[in-house]
């Protein structure tokens, strides 16, 4: 788990827009985050390989089921832009193995919970529009940069996406964002694109780059507050971008 860019729809209305942070708490946020990225620059994770060869048989069978089932969908299934049931007669793609091992993976290689996730990641990403979230202008310019964006690389060439909500102990910040169920919908919308910056970083090849590296600071993060926005995302993550994401950091949680 490059993308296209297309010309933005205009930006929201003043009045919509969150307040800007000020110039201490953009340094105060970058710098709680300088021992993370001293960490990635020194250190990296064991990513798995997705090579076919290295699978043990068991893991290889589970694989070959999981494109059996694939094959038996009337409707061509995309994910990411990678075919997951491709004709019998397409162009072989590296990338559909490693897609396919992910949503394995996620199910610890049960096959049918493994099909059933991955249909209904297809069916979500249709409902949210996931594939046309870069293109649009969701009202948060203020806030990139500063609560979470893709910045940089570690030293094995994984994609880093900073996280820090420290921002949002500011009040009258974090009603401006979280103030409604609309605002909280396009704060998810938005926190989705970045998501899906990071995906389009990735290789999805085997023996390539295929996993966000994920630096999420807590420091002064309003948790009571933003409890249901964090399990949102951490649900809709966990459940659409299996085996896309490993931790580093102060962040409590995260599954790859």
């Amino acid at each position: 788990m490059s993308p296209t860019t297309a010309a933005s729809p205009a930006p929201a209305p003043a009045t919509d827009a969150p307040p800007k942070p000020s110039p201490g708490a953009k340094r105060s946020l970058m710098g709680s985050l300088i021992d993370a990225t001293a960490l990635l620059r020194a250190a990296s994770f064991k990513e798995d390989s997705y090579v076919a060869a290295a699978l043990p048989a068991s893991d290889l069978r589970a694989l070959a089921d999981l494109r059996a089932l694939l094959a038996t969908h009337p409707d061509q299934i995309s994910i990411w832009g990678v075919p997951l049931n491709p004709p019998s007669d397409a162009p072989a793609d590296e990338r559909t193995d490693v897609v396919l091992l992910k949503f394995l993976r996620a199910r610890d290689f049960r096959v049918r919970d493994a099909h059933a996730m991955l249909l209904r990641c297809a069916a979500w990403r249709a409902e949210f529009r996931a594939d046309a979230v870069l293109d649009e202008d969701l009202g948060f310019k203020d806030l990139e940069g500063i609560v979470a964006y893709m910045h940089g690389w570690d030293r094995d060439g994984h994609p880093v996406c900073y996280n820090a909500y420290g921002v949002f102990k500011d009040r009258d910040m974090y009603d401006r964002v979280f103030g409604d169920g609309d605002r909280l919908s396009r704060f998810l919308r938005w926190r989705v694109q970045i998501m899906e910056r990071g995906v389009r970083a990735l290789q999805l090849r085997p023996g390539g780059v295929n996993a966000i590296i994920q630096v999420t600071d807590l420091k002064d993060m309003p948790k009571r507050e933003l409890r249901a926005a964090s399990n949102q995302i951490l649900s809709l993550f966990q459940d659409n971008y299996p085996e896309m994401v490993t931790c580093r950091g102060t962040s409590p949680c995260c599954s790859r």
